[in-house]
């Protein structure tokens, strides 16, 4: 694969992607992934993108890869009661403390053309430790999480 990042000046990095064009980041601003998302096994570092300066979606970019961007969530923007279990594991592995209440991002699939039947992923979510840049996708109890929630129902 090219690499498509190289450094430009002290903690900056220049970002080459197909959706954004090159954009310039802080070094300091790059999520690095615990545990790869599911299918993607080689893209472990990204940012977040937001998608307009008044809207609720992000794109979390891979870093390496300039094709690769998920159009995500927060949670806490569902109108739902979405509070999913986060293991002892995946706290530990994102160095989350006892209380420390982590970012849940769910993942987004927007059909060609048709954005009102948007989907959001609530059997795998993103949990992100923001302070120490961590995330890594959980998979949850498929019982009771639907991977393709109906976004209309998006307040």
């Amino acid at each position: 694969m090219e690499n498509t990042a190289e450094v430009i000046t002290g903690r900056g990095m220049l970002i080459h992607t197909s959706r954004f064009g090159d954009i310039e980041i802080d070094e300091d601003k790059i999520i690095t992934m615990t545990s790869p998302i599911l299918g993607f096994p080689d893209d472990r570092q990204f940012i977040l993108i937001p998608h307009g300066p008044d809207s609720p979606f992000w794109w979390l970019q891979a870093v390496q890869n300039p094709s690769l961007a998920f159009a995500v969530l927060q949670a806490a923007c569902l109108n739902i009661s979405y509070e999913p279990e986060i293991s002892r594991l995946t706290r530990d592995e994102l160095s989350l403390s006892g209380d420390e209440a982590p970012e849940i991002l769910v993942i987004l699939t927007i059909p060609p053309g048709r954005p009102q039947e948007m989907t959001a992923n609530l059997l795998g979510p993103v949990v992100i430790n923001i302070t120490k840049r961590l995330a890594r996708q959980i998979v949850l109890d498929d019982k009771h999480y639907n991977p393709c929630w109906p976004l209309s129902d998006y307040k």
